[in-house]
């Protein structure tokens, strides 16, 4: 037989099984086609060696979008950009970077623990009418997952498992951080696109890297808490005066750990109730901050003397507490905040930091402030040599430079704060040898500082003296007196 005679043969026998096919479906019955294509597909499955799951794009009775498609979607893309032929390109991260996907009808393989198996991408297209009696189309896309039968427990555990949490990581890697804030009683947020790392933090080197080694212990240990049976969240009270960068470290922590920023503004909220939605409403993988809060509200050492002060008015103490409930419309309590960094609520949402902040950690309530709620006590001081190099490098781009040694034994002596130092050595004007004329301005602003603290210091020391001879003054003067009465 010919090859022409061949295809001819294959051809006829196509046309019968398709002429057959359609008498079957015309004038069998709904029951016996149903019964006849249930035992087919199930003489199929029984020598068909592969199982197929789909993941559609669009879930439940509100058609949100799965959360499964959207981590399989990020998952497949790295695989995606070295297998599929054709492509989609989506801009995330605030127009800055490109996230790739499988075009509709593409297939790529994967491997897990040696065992390999197939994700192809599908769309569903249907036909609606609508109320204008037009067609509308309606395409619902889906992910679909093969694999061979032996590996059903490894795929449906480990596997699917796998696929969802790397998805889920590489979805907050090159998601837009926001930084929020609470406006009455809700939150809104702009882009936080704060430079600042711990490379470019003024402190000493080793503080700065067991600070890193905390937050990123912290940040990989979801199993720990889970079996210890706390909360998985962390507390960080930085203090110290200002000007040493407390705004700075709580960006760098952000920026280290990928975590957006909730910046809480207690004075703005009315009561405890509203304080708890506010922070129930806060998400996973986020810093809570809490700025200045020996300021921010009655949180602190001397609600004490205050209530003695008002009982000891009487009438006064009723005058005192209506006119502060009238200028003071923010009735949370040390309580309501205690609650939340670790209560009840403190369980509600995982991996969060809470960050106070504080000029005057001598002030914070001890309850407020005590290990197991502000876990890790930073304190950022003046600012000394190992702080000024990261500065120099930051500002001039300079590791050495002959003033060093002027500058290293000023700051033994001076106290002055990052702040102060970075504004010295900030360019004023482009000119040459800018590096010499900033150092030497920061030079001149350590000797005069030092020369103010020598003064202050003398006239301290002065003071007992001329009050103990004004004292013996008038104590002389008192006895003449007396005498002269006599």
């Amino acid at each position: 037989m010919t090859p022409k005679d061949m295809f001819s043969h294959v051809g006829s026998v196509a046309a019968s099984l398709m002429f057959f096919w359609a008498i079957f479906q015309q004038y069998f019955p709904h029951q016996i086609r149903n019964s006849i294509e249930k035992y087919q597909q199930r003489l199929v499955n029984y020598f068909y060696p592969y199982i197929q799951i789909r993941f559609n794009e669009f879930t439940g009775e509100r058609l949100m979008r799965s959360e499964a498609y959207s981590a399989i979607e990020i998952y497949l893309s790295t695989r995606t950009s070295a297998q599929a032929k054709r492509l989609k390109a989506d801009v995330v991260k605030n127009n800055q970077s490109l996230v790739l996907s499988m075009d509709d009808h593409e297939e790529v393989a994967d491997e897990f623990k040696g065992v390999k198996l197939w994700w192809a991408s599908g769309k569903h297209i249907s036909k609606t009418q609508s109320l204008s009696f037009y067609p509308v189309t309606d395409e619902k896309r889906y992910y679909k997952l093969s694999f061979h039968k032996r590996h059903r427990e490894l795929i449906l555990g480990p596997y699917l498992n796998h696929v969802l949490k790397e998805g889920k990581a590489m979805k907050i890697k090159n998601r837009q951080r926001k930084l929020y804030t609470n406006n009455s009683s809700h939150w809104s947020h702009v882009v936080f696109e704060h430079p600042a790392t711990f490379q470019t933090v003024a402190m000493e080197a080793e503080a700065k890297n067991e600070i890193m080694d905390d937050l990123i212990t912290f940040s990989q240990a979801e199993e720990f808490y889970a079996r210890i049976g706390r909360a998985w969240k962390r507390g960080y009270l930085l203090f110290g005066p200002p000007g040493t960068g407390k705004s700075t470290m709580i960006a760098a922590m952000a920026n280290l750990l990928n975590y957006d920023v909730y910046d809480l503004e207690l004075t703005a909220v009315k009561d405890n109730t509203e304080l708890r939605r506010l922070l129930i409403e806060t998400s996973s993988k986020s810093i809570i901050v809490i700025e200045d809060i020996d300021c921010s509200l009655d949180l602190t050492g001397q609600r004490r003397k205050k209530k003695e002060k008002e009982e000891e008015g009487g009438v006064e103490k009723e005058k005192l507490g209506k006119e502060e409930k009238e200028s003071k419309p923010s009735q949370v309590t040390l309580s309501g905040l205690l609650n939340f960094i670790d209560g009840l609520w403190s369980a509600c949402g995982g991996e969060r930091l809470i960050v106070f902040t504080t000029n005057h950690v001598e002030k914070l309530d001890p309850a407020l402030i005590r290990k197991g709620r502000m876990d890790n006590h930073i304190q950022l001081t003046y600012c000394r040599f190992e702080a000024f190099k990261v500065l120099a490098k930051n500002y001039l781009q300079l590791e050495s430079h002959d003033l060093f040694s002027r500058i290293d034994e000023l700051l033994k002596d001076v106290d002055m704060t990052p702040a102060d130092v970075a504004e010295h050595l900030m360019p004023k004007k482009n000119v040459k040898g800018i590096a010499d004329v900033c150092l030497n301005s920061l030079i001149v602003g350590l000797e005069k500082a030092k020369e103010e603290a020598r003064l202050k210091l003398e006239q301290e020391k002065q003071l007992p003296v001329e009050e103990s001879q004004g004292s013996a003054l008038l104590a002389a003067s008192e006895g003449a007196a007396s005498d002269a009465k006599k």
